[in-house]
Formats: C-alpha cells, structure tokens, sequence
C-alpha cells in the first residue's frame, strides 16, 4: 500500500569515539555492521521529560517497563520480516476513512487540514482517541505471533516534542496537533515486550517532503528542501529523536520518501542523508543502523553511497508497489509476479557492491481501487474515476475492500504475489509489508491476510516455491 547543495558542514564524530567504533566493527560481505560499537548514551530515556511531556516509559501506560529486552537482532545474518504500524501517528485518509468521513467536511484530506479546519480541542479528542485505539497492545502480540520480528513505526515531526533549547530554527508546528509522543513511547515498551525490533521513520517532515497525504500534507507545493529552514530543522528533529529514543529502537530512517524526482529535493538530498548519517553517529553511537531512502529515482541512483568505510550500518528502504502508472497497471496478474522477479534482480545486484537493502513498504494489491488511496475524494486510474483519458483496467468490484467479495482465484493470485514479493525481500535483508491494518481495504492489510490465508501464518512457509525460476 508509494542534488541547491547545502552550507551546513558535516557533523564530525569525535576522533577518538570512531577509533573505538572502528576497532569494534563486524564485517560481514564486505559491509560494516557496526556490531558490538558503543551503545548509546542516551539509552536510558524512562525519567526523562520534554516540555512535561515523558519521552520514556511513562507515557499512557508503563506496565511494559520491566518487559524483558529482546535479544539484539543480527542485521546482515537474519532476515528482517516486518510490518509498517501505517496510519497510527501519521493520519491517511484511506487506512481510516472513517475518521475523515466523521468531520463532515470533505476538505479535510489529510491531518495538516484536519487541524486547520477544526479547532484543537475536537481535533485532540478525535486524535487521542485515536492514538488510545488504532493500535493496542493486543496488535504488538498478534504481530509477534504471526512470526514477525520487526515493526516500522511511521512518525511525524509535529509529534516530536523538540524546544527551543534544541534547535535554532521554529518549534511551531501549527496547524498539526501534538500529542502522539507518550503514545509513541508506549509503542516502544510493547514492542519491546512482545520480542519486535523497531525501525522508526520520519514520516513527515516541515514543509511536506513529497507533497502526499503520508506526508502529513497534501499540497501540490511541498516546500521541505526549497525553503531556507526544512532540513536544518529536519536535521535537529533527528537529533532529538536518536538522543531520546536512540536507545529504544533498532534503525533509525531519516526521511520517507522523500520526491527525489523534484529538483528542489534532488539538490538537497544527498547532503541530508550524510548530514543526517552524522547526526545519529554523534547522538546515540554506533549500535543504532540508519536508514535512507531511493527517493523514487531508484537504488542505481545512489552507487557508491554511504558505503563503508565512509559510513557503516547504513541501509536502503526501496518500496515496491506497481499501481501508481498505467504501465504497471496494465501487466496481467501473472505480470505482476514476473515484475517482482525482475526487481529482485535489480535490488540483489544493487545491494552485493553498495549498501544492505530492504523493502520497507509493498502490498499485495494489483490495483489502486482502494477508496481514497490516491487522497480522500479521488478516485482511481484502474477503473478510470481518476485522470479519465488515460488506460482504464476494468471494474474495482471485488479487487479490493471486504475479503469477503474476493473470489478463491483472486485469493490464490493474492498468496503467489505475496509469496513473489517476500522473495524480493529475502534476497536481500528483508521486508516490511505495508500495513497491519486498514479499515476497509483487505488487500493491503496483513491482519487480513492471515485470516484469509493469502498470506501465511509462518512467514517462511512457500505453496510456490519456484515463482522466478
């Protein structure tokens, strides 16, 4: 369910701080791991407060405080088998219609509208109840029972309780509405009870870093890169966030997908991700892996970069979806699955001379009929209720919603294409599907493909082993 080069100079490590890094290294392939590097020191954040708010083990509930610390993930020998916790801290019209279709004002398309259109004390009841339920405990153990071990937690920079003491740029994050941090904290003490590493990522950052919905913002102006602030701001924000949680989590991704194919991103970005690189470094040591992004111009993009010994523990999120052109729309389903073989290709030939590579988002979905997953009130290219014009597909009827309506074909298309994407995925570190949960969009959510059987209770099982032979 998809380079105007800054001033700022590079953040340097402490010299004597990278020797004992360097002396402490694993290599595995030819890649740096950073295994066994000094932890954090801030990995003990449970006292701490920001603006009253506790960044640590008290935020709505501490009963997970003395859960038992998960056994240290060995990122480069085992396989990363991951769900995203979509549309919990960064609203999107499409995972929770419902919460939109309440306001009664279909000019809310996005959470920066939501807090412009109605005043904060009804937008912190909507979103505290919200926070209190989209996920519960319960979700951490059902994700750890269906032999998972990772979750990537969506966050935006609205719910980053930075101060003035932390940044020399704004803290103003009007019009969003803050809040979700304990609630963030409270996700990391689950995930920890339940055995599930996190990969955190900045989901949306000042300005909109793409323009999207899952920005945070839906604006055909994203600023983030073109205006003086966004990114040395962006860059404080990632400071605080690997200082205060550096220690609670397992990867750190800088920024998601940030629209690399605009040329007011595609000027800052590779300065931001180094930039960004040293941040983390210098805040919570070397344990922590960091995560970048293709920016949607493709991993081939980024040869060279990062690697070691410039850079260790550094990972590449590539997100595979083949809904959002008319090209990938108009491959037959058995396409769909030849597509994915080709990917893997791409992706393993990539990752052997560059960086550790994963798909951190992708669906089973064929079609983009998902109501509103193209932003709330648009409809869909593959029957033609979007840019009408163009390709149209066929009818949305039974390609998506209620499983229910999906026919036992369709269902076992759902199982080949799940099982050819997971194989992109294990060719390289691994997946993380997107997401969990969807209010009424059953082909994008993996709860939902557990109990329809589309997607297995074993994560390791196959029914088509030799998909890309």
């Amino acid at each position: 369910m998809l380079l105007i080069l800054l001033s700022l100079s590079l953040l340097l490590l402490d010299q004597a701080s990278l020797g004992l890094a360097q002396q402490c290294r694993l290599l595995i392939g030819g890649k740096d791991l950073g295994v066994g590097a000094p932890s954090p020191t801030s990995a003990s954040p449970t006292h701490t407060s920001v603006n009253g708010v506790a960044t640590g083990s008290s935020g709505p509930s501490a009963s997970s405080s003395n859960s038992p610390t998960p056994t240290p993930f060995k990122y480069g020998q085992e396989i990363i088998r991951g769900v995203n916790l979509g549309g919990w801290f960064v609203l999107e019209p499409w995972i929770t219609p419902s919460l939109f279709q309440k306001t009664n004002d279909s000019a809310i398309v996005d959470e920066f509208t939501l807090g412009q259109m109605l005043d904060d004390d009804t937008v912190l009841e909507i979103l505290q109840n919200h926070w209190q339920t989209w996920f519960t405990e319960d979700d951490f153990e059902a994700i750890s029972a269906a032999g998972l071990n990772h979750v990537r937690i969506p966050i935006g920079y609205w719910s980053v309780p930075i101060t003035s003491a932390d940044t020399n740029h704004t803290t103003s994050i009007a019009p969003y509405t803050a809040g979700a941090w304990p609630y963030f904290i409270q996700a990391l003490n689950w995930a920890k009870a339940h055995d599930l590493h996190v990969i955190v990522d900045l989901h949306g950052a000042p300005g909109s870093q793409n323009g999207f919905d899952n920005s945070g913002q839906r604006t055909g102006n994203p600023t983030w890169g073109s205006d003086q602030d966004s990114v040395p701001r962006t860059l404080d924000i990632i400071q605080f966030m690997a200082e205060k949680v550096g220690g609670m989590i397992d990867v750190l991704e800088l920024l998601n997908e940030p629209a690399a194919y605009r040329q007011s991103v595609n000027n800052v970005l590779p300065n931001f991700w180094k930039q960004g690189y040293q941040v983390v470094r210098q805040a919570a040591g070397g344990s922590i892996k960091i995560m970048i992004g293709d920016g949607f111009i493709g991993v081939n993009s980024w040869q060279n970069f990062l690697t070691y010994p410039t850079a260790q523990g550094v990972f590449m999120d590539f997100h595979e979806y083949q809904i959002f052109n008319f090209d990938q729309l108009e491959l037959s389903l058995s396409g769909h699955i030849n597509y994915s073989c080709q990917v893997m290709n791409q992706l393993t030939s990539y990752e052997q001379s560059n960086i550790f590579t994963i798909i951190g988002e992708w669906s089973v979905a064929p079609t983009d009929c998902a109501k509103w997953l193209n932003g709330r009130g648009v409809g869909a290219r593959w029957d033609g209720t979007w840019q009408p014009g163009n390709p149209t597909f066929g009818s949305c009827s039974n390609m998506t919603g209620d499983m229910s309506n999906f026919s036992d074909d369709y269902k076992t298309f759902l199982r080949k294409y799940w099982e050819a994407q997971v194989n992109i995925g294990e060719a390289v570190q691994g997946w993380v599907f997107w997401t969990w949960k969807v209010e009424n969009a059953d082909d994008w959510s993996y709860q939902r493909g557990l109990e329809g059987g589309w997607i297995p209770q074993d994560p390791t099982e196959r029914l088509y082993p030799n998909l890309c032979s």
